[in-house]
């Protein structure tokens, strides 16, 4: 049976007078009104009231008590406000029924009317409440529950997501890096290009780029600076793919004044060889100004002081180092090279810049020129030992560059210049230092 909205409230007495009394009296309320002549009449009731708010029971009843059939129904309808109507004498028992909590309040017969219907009112109204809270209360659990659904969707939603994102995060990653490594391969096959042209300065971009290097980290210039400086090192002499052969095998000192326009033209080609690339714009700029001189007589656009790049300041002293350590045999030509940089200090080069450049550059080349008492003997490679220093590049057959003079062999690299002294074998044996003495053991 459905209620209107206001609930129902259920009278029960065994007086049919008192019941009549009671629906009159209740005829203008929101409510609706039910009547039972007996506890039992009334228990039986209760299954089809959908939405009892109130029960008003007679205590003095044959078969069954009030207080009794009150506390049956609380079993079926716990939420339903329960009242005892009681005389006089019985107020003893429906105090003891309000302690025991099976009843909301009692009520004297006889009643004053508007007392009774704002008991009534009272009740209905705290039903509803109740009602409504236990109604919020599931809404609230449902949404909590709903909404802890939606936050176990939503965060293996993320967790999904964020997997993805770090493995595209990785695949970019690896993208990067094997691109990198690509970019640096080409500009060193770039520089091995001018190599190939002139084979006195086989290793020299390399030189130049890892002094280069150490002088960057010295000064303590950015990740980003440095990599353009040690670019710009090893690309430093690429203008000079287009000059002429015979130009490569002449000094500066030597050349006439239209060999010397050819000359000076190849760091303006090396930066145009090199403006195409947006990311290489910068180190084509180094390159147009590696043979300024700090004083301004340098060229191709006479710059002085710090107009020039500071990155080309430093590989022009480099540069010129590298060339001039070469025209002499053994780490003593270090010392007469530097004594001829430091001459040009403040004209040719940077005077700031000669010491951190001296630093480096010795340390570079003591472990890499052979030592006044050191020997030089050329070596098959089944020969080489772990330990030995190579005193002259190595190159295969078909002049790849296999290691650089100064290099330390291990068993990797030995194992690399053997495998190669099968597949390209050179003309000549492996060149290793050795002190004086240890020649015999070789032997």
């Amino acid at each position: 049976m459905t209620e209107p909205a206001g609930g129902c409230v259920l009278f029960v007495d065994d007086e049919e007078n008192i019941l009549r009394a009671l629906r009159r009296l209740c005829m203008e309320e929101s409510f609706t009104v039910h009547t039972a002549s007996s506890g039992s009449e009334a228990l039986a009731m209760l299954a089809d009231l959908d939405d009892l708010a109130v029960i008003v029971s007679d205590q003095r009843m044959p078969e069954m008590s009030g207080v009794e059939m009150l506390e049956q129904a609380r079993q079926q309808h716990p939420l339903a406000i329960r009242i005892l109507l009681t005389g006089y004498a019985d107020i003893g028992a429906a105090m003891d029924s309000i302690n025991r909590g099976g009843v909301y309040r009692y009520i004297t017969k006889p009643w004053q009317d508007e007392d009774l219907l704002q008991t009534l009112r009272g009740a209905v109204q705290h039903y509803q409440l109740v009602k409504e809270n236990i109604r919020l209360n599931a809404l609230v659990k449902k949404q909590n529950l709903e909404l802890q659904r939606w936050n176990s969707e939503l965060e293996i939603m993320v967790q999904e997501q964020t997997m993805e994102l770090q493995r595209n995060y990785d695949d970019l990653k690896k993208l990067n890096i094997r691109q990198r490594a690509n970019f640096k391969a080409v500009i060193t096959a770039l520089a091995g290009l001018m190599e190939m042209r002139d084979k006195r300065m086989r290793s020299h971009a390399q030189d130049v780029a890892e002094i280069a290097f150490r002088v960057g980290g010295a000064r303590k210039m950015s990740a980003m600076e440095r990599e353009t400086l040690v670019v710009a090192a090893l690309l430093h002499d690429i203008g000079k793919i287009g000059m002429p052969d015979v130009l490569l095998l002449v000094d500066e000192a030597q050349m006439d004044a239209a060999e010397l326009e050819e000359y000076h033209k190849h760091p303006i080609r090396g930066q145009a060889a090199l403006d195409r690339i947006a990311d290489l714009r910068e180190v084509g700029e180094i390159i147009r100004h590696h043979h300024e001189h700090y004083d301004g007589g340098g060229f191709p656009d006479r710059l002085r002081h710090r107009q020039i790049p500071l990155a080309a300041r430093i590989i022009a002293i480099i540069d010129f180092v590298d060339r001039e350590v070469r025209r002499y045999q053994g780490d003593s030509g270090v010392s007469l090279t530097f004594k001829k940089v430091y001459e040009e200090a403040g004209r040719r080069f940077d005077p700031k810049l000669i010491a951190v450049v001296e630093q480096v550059a010795r340390a570079f080349y003591r472990g890499r020129l052979p030592r006044a008492d050191f020997v030089e003997m050329e070596l098959h490679p089944k020969d080489l030992a772990a330990g030995m220093t190579l005193s002259r590049d190595v190159f295969s057959g078909t002049g790849i560059l296999l290691l650089s003079k100064g290099s330390l062999l291990n068993e990797n690299s030995i194992g690399l210049l053997r495998r190669y002294s099968q597949l390209d074998p050179g003309k000549r044996g492996v060149f290793v230092s050795l002190r004086e003495g240890a020649e015999a053991a070789v032997d």
